[in-house]
């Protein structure tokens, strides 16, 4: 027999989840990672009971909002965007880190105190976005993840960069002149599975 590969340790603070692609079962499923013993007999557990929101595993409201403060402190110096962020709110760094937040599975502050995604939508009325703008949004916002410390690991950047294409795009879209704010429109809600088909606009 060959010598044994040592596992990762697993800390408390951060575990890793395995993610195992069961294709003849048509979804993803999760390996539990390695926890603590516990006392008594074994429960019956749902594969997916263990999995973390997104929110939780990118590290909570304190991770959202060191990652918006990086971003928006270099919005400024940086030739495409400072134009969109000329007059900038002094909260919108926080109102962005919160929206994010409820996006990925945690608290609905964004909803309860700024109105939901109708709101986020009317910031950004009559701004006439345009894709370079967008994806320079998408690269700060990723080289800012980078710096603070986010999750690398492949299922959570490809979850995280997945919903920032496609938040940018409807950004970008919302923009142009002659879109309107829907004002039933929910909040957006994403986590670890696939995307639920191609967009078709309405009307």
């Amino acid at each position: 027999m060959g010598a044994r590969v040592p596992r990762e340790p697993v800390s408390l603070a951060a575990f890793r989840i395995e993610a195992i692609h069961r294709r003849s079962q048509g979804r993803r499923r999760i390996g539990r990672p390695c926890s603590r013993r516990r006392l008594g007999p074994p429960r019956s557990r749902s594969p997916l009971s263990d999995v973390p929101s997104l929110y939780e595993w990118l590290g909570g409201m304190p991770a959202l909002e060191k990652l918006t403060a990086t971003f928006y402190g270099r919005v400024p110096d940086d030739p495409v965007l400072a134009p969109i962020f000329a007059h900038m709110s002094p909260d919108h760094p926080r109102h962005v880190a919160q929206f994010l937040a409820e996006v990925f599975g945690g608290p609905a502050m964004y909803s309860g105190e700024n109105g939901g995604h109708a709101n986020m939508i009317r910031h950004h009325l009559g701004r006439s976005l345009s894709q370079a703008q967008r994806r320079r949004w998408v690269e700060l916002l990723l080289t800012c993840a980078d710096e603070i410390g986010l999750p690398d690991d492949p299922e959570f950047r490809s979850a995280f960069v997945g919903y920032l294409e496609w938040g940018t795009r409807l950004a970008v879209i919302n923009s142009q002149p002659g879109a309107t704010v829907v004002e039933e429109a929910p909040m957006p809600k994403w986590g670890w599975g696939e995307v639920g088909g191609p967009y078709v606009p309405k009307g």
